[in-house]
């Protein structure tokens, strides 16, 4: 009987072990807040336990730097926007997925000023923000459609984690996104002058993976997600949503004003819906645009077609022998469908 027992637990400390880790990470943004929550709720482990996986979750304060841990192979998954994931990890060689489409920001980013009243008054003055980030893309797209260029203004590359700081120490003007925005927003004299609201759509937050990474992490992260999302749209959401709010840094108030900004996919329906409409691929070719006009693709490409990125249907923008990003609605599908 002892013996049976002995190899019972000798069996199970060894499936146990063998369990594969994987490591993933996302920094702090209302659209991510739910991983946060998803490990400290033991969702996260729950589905990993499904697909006989241990996933490591971390939080990585300075955004950019998560991203360069990622293309550095730190993790294999991270939270980041469309733009960065094709600027940093695709241009860096690693061929990523990005596997859940969260959200898109409607107003969480912006330009936000205490001393103008305008994008045109910017005109020779001092904006801080994470230069070549989609932050830079915001204000390019600001200043465009107000027929400016960037040469009006003087940039300064300040991180993500010092923006807040520094913008309140001065009174100055910055690009950033919320909670960051949001606690700007709040101090007395700020001005909002521009917001992704009037790009809805093109400034996308996903959570990428390595294209080649295990089917079960893509399925554990994937439902994991989605049961999160289930909480937030429940009626009982109060605790999970306070919780959001805690670790961003927000009351629950600011918290609840910054998902307003957010336009969630909580069903994966619509998510499914948005990798598999034809706009993507006109954000894309946007983001792509700027870009390669940035440098962003470095000095061997020599057009914008230097990348190739694959979207849901199987087409390609660019170049289909150097495929480094892909839009897939299959595991989001599964979630819709109750298969994962």
């Amino acid at each position: 009987m002892k013996l049976g027992i002995l190899s019972l637990m000798a069996l199970w400390l060894s499936t146990t072990s063998l369990a594969k880790t994987y490591s993933v990470c996302w920094s702090h943004y209302t659209g991510w807040e739910p991983w946060g929550y998803a490990e400290s709720s033991g969702i996260l482990k729950k589905w990993a336990d499904k697909y006989k996986i241990k996933i490591k979750l971390d939080l990585v304060n300075d955004y950019i730097e998560s991203i360069n841990l990622y293309t550095a192979g730190k993790y294999d998954a991270c939270t980041m926007t469309n733009m960065d994931a094709l600027t940093i990890p695709a241009v860096g060689g690693i061929d990523s997925t990005a596997l859940i489409i969260g959200d898109f920001s409607n107003g969480n980013d912006g330009i936000i000023s205490r001393s103008k009243t305008s994008v045109k008054e910017l005109k020779g003055s001092e904006v801080m923000l994470v230069e070549l980030s989609v932050s830079h893309y915001l204000l390019a797209r600001a200043l465009d459609m107000n027929g400016m260029k960037e040469k009006d203004l003087k940039l300064v590359n300040t991180s993500d984690a010092d923006i807040g700081s520094v913008y309140s120490a001065k009174k100055g003007s910055a690009v950033t996104w919320n909670p960051i925005l949001m606690s700007l927003k709040n101090q007395k004299g700020s001005t909002m002058l521009f917001d992704s609201s009037m790009i809805p759509g093109e400034i996308i937050d996903v959570m990428v993976v390595k294209s080649t990474a295990d089917e079960a992490l893509k399925k554990a992260l994937t439902g994991a997600w989605y049961e999160v999302m289930s909480v937030m749209t429940s009626k009982s959401n109060s605790n999970a949503i306070a919780a959001m709010a805690k670790q961003a840094g927000s009351s629950v108030e600011d918290f609840k004003n910054q998902l307003k900004t957010t336009s969630m996919f909580y069903n994966p329906s619509k998510a499914v819906g948005f990798a598999k409409d034809e706009k993507l691929k006109k954000t894309m070719d946007y983001v792509r645009t700027f870009s390669f006009d940035k440098g962003l693709f470095g000095s061997n490409a020599s057009s914008k077609d230097f990348l190739g990125i694959e979207f849901s249907d199987g087409s390609v923008l660019g170049n289909k022998k150097n495929v480094k990003l892909r839009f897939t609605a299959k595991y989001m599908e599964m979630a819709a469908s109750n298969k994962l």
